[in-house]
């Protein structure tokens, strides 16, 4: 090698060793993609959609990740120099940060480079439970860490959370160490440390940017591989790449999978990442984002149930599609759908017998299978468990008791005083009318699960009102508890039956239990499975809870969908990951096949 070339080989190595961003991502590399629904806004601790979600992984970083191409899914490192070391029979993880990541260039830090540090995450940390901040994500630390909560609870009586004051269990040992001291066990805490929820955020960036929930919705800042340049709420988001990250090789290993082989031929050893720019419109309806699509408009593309006989054919991609070039990326989404009933509504909520009579004979009325292929043209698959497949304590042979049998359901409504009228339609035991109100996305897709609810409760002749809303202004109303019913879908945070489990736990009401259920006996079986590790224990109590739902009725379990993302021919080096959805990292773009 030229002298001259051994020295830029040699510079190169320190850069790239030392962490100083060396950027390969190219201005002239555009992903265009596209939302179905309109984003929340993107603070970690408050944001509770995909779409957000997706936009915040690409802002900010977690201390771990998921190996992009290993499936099952396998924790790595991010941030963390290394996976935790774990002592003291699993309530102590000490955690080492890599050096020289650099919070992205912001007018906050005053022209200096901001370094990520421990305590940047021992801060994001508390805000996850400052009662000032109303996170949705307080669960994920609540009663594990030794300190935290009495730091809370001392916060709702003097209205201020104390960031300065030390807590025992989040312990600084360094610039880049700290350790996490746990009340107890929690074999899901480094799933939860690559949860975005626990993503690094700079505590000059709350103070400055926060409004007066103390929240930074509109302004992230963080040491991920793209910046937030522009945002039309509900409308259009562009990502520029952040020249302030240290990006790294590609470097994934395959499986047996030739699709997989392929991935790796075409990325191995790439800097990243590749993309300059990330653009993201909002497009509601189907036929809108279809027509994008096939026009070379959109570049990778979420193929919902509705739009799939356009493109697959038992579940392949069709012929002349092929014949373009156009490939498919498919799973089933590990994803719970449930039809929950709000527990504290007047109407449908309670755990007096009629009422649960009540909900238990919608249960029985709904055709899930019919909604399946009605609605989504059969790209989901019925569930009889809360856990779904792909997601560790997921039970194929599980069998809810939970039937479709509208007959039952008549008789049952009959025998606990839901009396039908001379009108035709059921009115409630004490005599007034009953109307169940249906709430749905104002989209397409929602008008469809009207007309098959409707369907529903014709045949147990009760009225039913359908009420259609934008998506945050739904997300907005499940969370304080103003809904009286509505299909609701929750993809895993992490690959844990416990993070399905807790959507029904009494605690988590205005986080993420949106049917506001409190049924003491469930939540005392989901304490004492807390903590314990997947197995034969943690399974007896899940199939324990499952009865306990399916007495109560509090929600119907229903399906999870396939996700199938369509790529346009010139993206290359895509697989849909089960668990990450901001992939846009991993790939690159071809232009000279545009």
């Amino acid at each position: 090698m030229h002298l001259f070339g051994k020295f830029i080989y040699i510079l190169l190595a320190i850069w790239i060793g030392t962490g100083t961003a060396v950027s390969a991502a190219s201005p002239d590399k555009v992903l265009h993609y596209v939302f179905m629904a309109a984003e929340t806004g993107f603070d970690p601790a408050v944001a509770h959609d995909m779409y957000s979600s997706q936009v915040i992984r690409s802002v900010y970083e977690t201390l771990y990740t998921y190996d992009y191409l290993a499936r099952p899914v396998r924790l790595v490192p991010s941030t963390a120099e290394s996976m935790p070391v774990v002592s003291d029979h699993g309530k102590t993880y000490t955690i080492r940060l890599k050096r020289g990541i650099y919070f992205s260039d912001d007018p906050v830090f005053r022209g200096t480079r901001r370094e990520l540090t421990a305590s940047d995450y021992i801060y994001s940390f508390k805000r996850l439970m400052d009662p000032g901040v109303r996170s949705t994500w307080g669960w994920l630390l609540e009663g594990k860490i030794v300190g935290l909560d009495e730091l809370a609870r001392q916060a709702e009586k003097t209205g201020r959370f104390d960031y300065g004051k030390p807590v025992r269990g989040l312990e600084l040992i360094d610039r880049y160490t700290f350790r996490i001291h746990l009340t107890r066990p929690d074999y899901n805490l480094p799933h939860i440390l690559a949860h975005y929820p626990t993503s690094a955020v700079a505590k000059e960036v709350v103070d400055k940017y926060s409004d007066g929930n103390g929240q930074i919705m509109a302004n992230p800042v963080g040491t991920g591989p793209y910046r937030l340049t522009m945002w039309q709420r509900g409308s259009r988001m562009i990502l520029d790449a952040n020249p302030e990250y240290r990006g790294f090789v590609w470097d994934f290993k395959a499986s047996d999978d030739p699709d997989d082989q392929r991935i790796v031929e075409e990325m191995q050893g790439k800097r990243m990442p590749q993309i300059g720019r990330i653009v993201i419109d909002v497009v509601p309806e189907d036929q809108s984002r279809w027509l994008a699509f096939q026009n070379r408009e959109i570049d990778l593309f979420s193929l919902e149930g509705p739009l799939a006989p356009r493109a697959l054919e038992n579940g392949r991609l069709r012929a002349e599609l092929v014949a373009k070039g156009i490939r498919l990326s498919r799973i089933v989404e590990p994803e719970l759908t449930q039809y929950y009933f709000n527990m504290q509504d007047p109407v449908v909520g309670g755990l007096s017998k009629e009422k649960i009579a009540l909900r238990r004979a919608i249960a029985m009325a709904h055709n899930v299978q019919e909604e399946i292929r009605v609605v989504w043209n059969g790209e989901a698959v019925p569930l009889e468990y809360p856990v779904p497949p792909g997601v560790s304590g997921h039970d194929a042979a599980y069998r809810n008791s939970i039937r479709y049998e509208p007959e039952t359901a008549n008789a049952l409504l009959d025998t606990f005083g839901y009396r039908i009228g001379k009108d035709g339609w059921r009115r409630l035991p004490d005599g007034n009318p009953l109307v169940i109100v249906f709430s749905v996305r104002a989209d397409s897709t929602g008008q469809q699960q009207l007309e098959m609810w409707k369907k529903t409760f014709d045949k147990l002749h009760i009225r039913m009102k359908g009420d259609k809303r934008l998506f945050p202004d739904l997300l907005k109303a499940e969370k304080q508890c103003r809904l009286m019913m509505r299909t609701s879908n929750w993809i895993a945070d992490y690959p844990d039956g416990s993070n399905f489990m807790q959507l029904f736990y009494g605690p988590h009401i205005g986080q993420s239990n949106n049917g506001c259920v409190k049924i003491p006996l469930y939540d005392r079986l989901y304490e004492q499975s807390f903590g314990l590790p997947e197995g034969s224990r943690r399974d007896l109590l899940y199939h324990k809870m499952t009865r306990v739902l399916e007495v109560y009725s509090p929600a119907r379990i229903g399906y999870a969908r396939y996700r199938n993302m369509l790529l346009q021919p010139y993206v290359i080096g895509y697989k849909k990951h089960p668990v990450m959805h901001n992939e846009w990292m991993y790939i690159d773009i071809d232009n000279s096949k545009r």
